[in-house]
This record gives C-alpha cells, structure tokens and sequence, in this order.
C-alpha cells in the first residue's frame, strides 16, 4: 500500500477537525496515511521529508506554504500534490474543480488521476498556485483581513464594498512578454492568473487555466465612478473583461512597476513594493484533479 503524507493545520477548528478525519477515512481505504501537523509554514521543511505523495488539508494558505516549502527543498517536480479543502476561501479548488466537500476531494486523490500543473514564479523565489492582484483588489483583502476572523468569506465582500467606495488607484507599468500593456498609467486593478478566482469564488480572472502553459494578466482602468460601478456589477457575472477600459492578454512573464503597490498573493498580503516579475513555469507539480471527460 503506497504511503501518503498528510500535512494538517495544528489549529484547526473542531468542524475542520469532524471533516477532515472523514477524509482520512476515504483516504485510508487506498493508502498508508501519515498525518503531520503544522502551526506555521517554517516547520514545513522537515515534515515534508522525503514523501513522494503530499496531500495538504487546509485553504489557499496552506496549499500556497506547502508548494513554496516543496520549491525551497527542490522537490515540486518529483511529487504529486494534493488537496483537501478546508479554507473559507478555497479558490484554487473552485478554479481547477477539487469539490470542495473533503470527502469527495479526497476521492478525487482515492481515485489517482493526475495533470500536471502549471505554477507562477515571482522574481523573489516565490511560488504562486493560484494568482496574485495588486490595486484595488488588494485594498480590499487588506481591508477583509480586519473582518475574516469574525465573517469567514464574507469578510471578503466588507473588504471588496470598503474599497470600492473609497478606492486607491495605483500608477504603473505593466509589460507582458516585452510588451507594454499599461505604460505608466493610473490603474485600478492588475490581476495575474494562473487560477481564475479569488476571495471565495470571485472569478476575477476568466480564462486562467492552471494546465494553459501560459499566465492571464487582466488591468482594469476603470477609474470613474460609474465605471467602477459598472466594473463591479459584470464581475459578478465574469464579463467584466469585456469592457473597453478592461484588457487582458496572455503571456510567459509579466512586470508590473511603478509607484507603491501592495500584492495578494494565493490570499496572502506583502508590500509595499516598486516592482515585481512573475513567470509561468508550464506543469511545474503533478496534482490530483477531477479527471477531464475525453470529447475526441
């Protein structure tokens, strides 16, 4: 029987704790589990040792702290990842199409099929699994930091409203591939996909696809108050990128430079910065998905 690391949060709440031991369950009809348990991304290190298979329970953090851990110790390319979704926001697993019920995740990985997929690499050695927004995106994942112990996902939306009325634009470059999309304008929003949602299933990024081989820049000028607003409502229904202020192009690299920016990264905030480059890195892990139906 094949042998599978569990990486688990340590302060798990006791509903975390209910869901993810009935994972385990399935789990432990196909493989020998062992489960560690963390408190912060530093002991990941040494818990992940030398395991070939590395399932992580937790959200976008936890996935985003085992990806880097595993890139540190120059492994991603000789594991297959997993996941069972246990996060408030889990936007990775909505993107790519984990269930986001813990059983029927961990069947997905009971099951064995893999893809291999791509990850975005920043030019400080940081790996990101999902996406990363600057502007006014991350003005309000700073805002919900304030609110998400007390409102889960639905400190999202306090953030997403405290921003949107009160926003801070931001003047940058952004040059894909050597291209300039955005040559020192003031700027909204500029969203970086590998994965297309964000803050508890928000698909700011439509299209992003995380087997593409390609990363999905997304920049929204919208800056009046009615296109803001206008911004805001087709969001919802993922048609935002249509809009004549809205471009969105794909590439291998993005830079993005200018004035002070703050970034969130799969969900974690860092800033401010002057400038930053990410690159695709095309089916940079092998990760347990739902299989894809064959239409040939």
């Amino acid at each position: 029987m094949e042998q599978i690391l569990v990486v688990a949060n340590a302060n798990a709440g006791t509903h975390e704790q209910e869901a993810m031991d009935a994972a385990l369950g399935v789990l432990r009809r196909v493989f020998a589990v062992e489960v560690r348990e963390t408190s912060r991304p530093s002991e990941l290190d040494d818990v992940l040792g030398a395991a070939g298979t590395v399932v992580v329970a937790g959200g976008d953090g936890s996935l985003h702290a085992v990806a880097n851990a595993l890139h540190r110790l120059g492994r991603l390319g000789s594991v297959r990842l997993g996941l069972l979704p246990l996060g408030t926001g889990n936007d990775f697993a909505r993107g790519v199409g984990v269930p986001l019920d813990p059983c029927e995740a961990a069947e997905v990985i009971a099951a064995g099929h893999t893809r291999p997929t791509d990850l975005l690499v920043a030019d400080d050695d940081v790996v990101i699994v999902n996406n990363v927004h600057l502007g006014v995106g991350a003005q309000a994942s700073r805002a919900a930091s304030k609110w998400k112990a007390r409102l889960g996902r639905f400190g999202y939306l306090v953030g997403a409203i405290g921003a949107g009325l009160k926003p801070d634009f931001i003047r940058v470059n952004v040059t894909v591939d050597g291209e300039d999309l955005m040559p020192g304008g003031r700027v909204a929003q500029v969203a970086i996909g590998n994965g297309p949602a964000v803050g508890g299933g928000t698909e700011l990024i439509p299209g992003a696809d995380t087997t593409s081989g390609h990363l999905l820049v997304i920049v929204s000028k919208t800056i009046g108050p009615l296109s803001r607003l206008v911004y805001l409502a087709r969001l919802k229904g993922g048609s935002h990128y249509l809009m004549k202020e809205v471009s969105r192009v794909r590439g291998q690299q993005v830079t993005v430079e200018g004035g002070d920016f703050w970034l969130t990264s799969d969900g974690e905030l860092s800033g401010p910065h002057r400038r930053r480059t990410w690159r695709v890195v095309p089916g940079a892990v092998d990760m347990f998905l739902p299989e894809v139906p064959d239409r040939s």
